[in-house]
């Protein structure tokens, strides 16, 4: 395909035709700001629903171009054809590589930039530096932290990028920031080739949205963009050598530093943790022989081992940028969760309840029941290619008990008879609102005081829900109504 890199000034789109390639959080600002800039802007979009047409209602009045069921029937089924005269094409996160749309801009020649991109070459000359995390898992959790750590150091700052604030919004916006905390996917990595952060971290690597990337190869190589350019440290996990092997590939500023985070007792550049406090030998006088204090084990919230390792990887980014120590074990004091990520929901009958939803994928779900001594797992859903045998080698001795619901529980009953079979396991076919409420009743049912009921269902939840959150809040609401004695009318 054509170099992403490549393409048009930003500073001349006037009279320019760009293509943005999908609505939602990142295409819509997209779409605005190129407006703005004067380019003619024709939007297309898969799908043809009620909110995709109330956001065509809001850019259609602005002289911007949207066509609805792109490439479908509806469209004239040219989901291989440009739209006439496009001469840059700019993709939201979700569309893959393998596109049509891009295998004809690829043949015509036409450049392909991410939102990602767009907003950092609209960057103003006094732009912010951006601190920028990715990873499997986490990443989400550790830019909240990272904000939260900011703020406590008296910085002008926003959590943005794949967390759901547009970088554009933020990079047009009049708001005056000194540093910004950025979440960046694999997705939007892919398609921005000139990003060069401050500092970038990445949290860990394992099998996910290959069928995007096409392979683990290109996955982490996309995920390894975030070091390239950066100026002051690249951030990588000891725990995972691939995050070190992204770090010696990077082709970084002069001065740049690898700074290791690890749940051990870290070494010279590194941040660790000695006796249940985390430490930092990496940004201190002498690294050799010092270590600087910045928080206790007690101050992360929750103190589950794999968002310890968040908080370590926030702290070196924090760090790098020159926080104090202070302001580390403040920001991580005021940091709280965002809902469905390891969050405690109810004590019913000395059973602990756990709603971690957004354990979409076995590298989650294995973090998730490795916080846990006794558990009654609820598990399933789109495996989305996923296998689940090294999950229940890792987890088995950990397991009361397993419930599973979802289109892909077989493949997890398989894996359990394999590795766990004196497991009991509680195998739901039926795929209805009340399903979940039936999966909390069978793990009460198979659950004794000093347990805890755990949803990381390693799997999508889109086979059953319309994302997480939903089927998060469907495993709380069926926990309070246990807790409170009732049963709803759905056996």
């Amino acid at each position: 395909m054509t170099s992403p890199a490549t393409g048009p000034d930003v500073t001349d789109l006037a009279g320019r035709r760009v293509t943005v390639a999908g609505l939602g959080v990142s295409g819509v600002p997209a779409a605005r700001a190129l407006r703005g800039l004067g380019a003619t802007v024709t939007v297309v979009n898969g799908s043809d629903g009620e909110p995709q047409r109330a956001q065509a209602a809001e850019l259609e009045p602005l002289g911007i171009t949207v066509r609805l069921g792109y490439g479908t029937a509806s469209d004239g089924g040219s989901a291989a054809g440009l739209p006439e005269g496009t001469e840059l094409i700019v993709t939201t996160p979700g569309w893959k590589p393998t596109s049509p749309l891009f295998l004809a801009a690829a043949e015509a020649g036409v450049p392909v930039w991410g939102d990602v991109e767009l907003a950092w070459r609209l960057r103003r000359a006094d732009a912010p530096p951006w601190l920028a995390v990715t990873g499997t898992n986490g990443k989400t959790t550790t830019v909240r932290m990272l904000a939260c750590i900011l703020e406590a150091a008296g910085l002008r700052t926003a959590a943005v990028g794949n967390i759901g604030v547009s970088l554009l919004d933020i990079v047009l916006g009049d708001e005056p920031y000194d540093v910004l905390a950025v979440e960046l996917s694999s997705y939007q990595l892919h398609w921005a080739p000139s990003l060069r952060a401050h500092s970038g971290a990445v949290l860990n690597l394992a099998p996910d949205h290959l069928d995007w990337h096409g392979s683990m190869a290109a996955y982490a190589a996309d995920k390894g963009r975030i070091y390239e350019g950066n100026q002051v440290a690249c951030v990588y996990n000891v725990a995972d050598p691939a995050t070190e092997d992204l770090v010696r590939a990077a082709d970084v500023e002069e001065g740049c530093r690898a700074i290791g985070f690890t749940l051990g007792t870290p070494g010279p550049s590194q941040l660790g943790v000695v006796e249940n406090i985390l430490v930092d030998r990496a940004f201190v006088a002498n690294r050799q022989k010092q270590a600087q204090e910045l928080a206790e084990v007690s101050d992360v919230n929750p103190p589950a081992p794999h968002n310890i390792a968040n908080a370590l990887a926030a702290a070196a980014l924090a760090r790098a940028y020159g926080v104090p120590p202070t302001a580390v074990r403040e920001g991580l004091r005021t940091f709280r969760p965002d809902p469905h990520r390891v969050e405690h929901v109810a004590d019913v009958g000395g059973v602990a309840y756990v709603d971690d939803s957004k354990a979409t994928n076995t590298h989650a779900a294995e973090a998730s029941l490795g916080a846990y001594e006794n558990i009654v797992w609820i598990a399933g859903g789109l495996a989305k290619g996923a296998t689940f045998d090294e999950l229940v080698v890792t987890a088995a001795k950990r397991l009361r008990g397993v419930v599973l619901l979802g289109a892909d529980r077989a493949l997890i009953r398989e894996a359990l008879a394999r590795h766990a079979a004196d497991v009991p396991v509680v195998d739901l076919e039926r795929t209805d609102t009340g399903a979940m409420a039936a999966a909390v009743r069978e793990a009460a049912r198979l659950a004794r005081p000093g347990d805890t009921v755990l949803m990381a269902p390693a799997c999508a939840s889109m086979d059953m829900f319309v994302n997480y959150n939903k089927r998060g809040d469907a495993f709380a609401a069926a926990v309070h109504d246990l807790a409170s004695g009732r049963v709803p009318d759905d056996r």
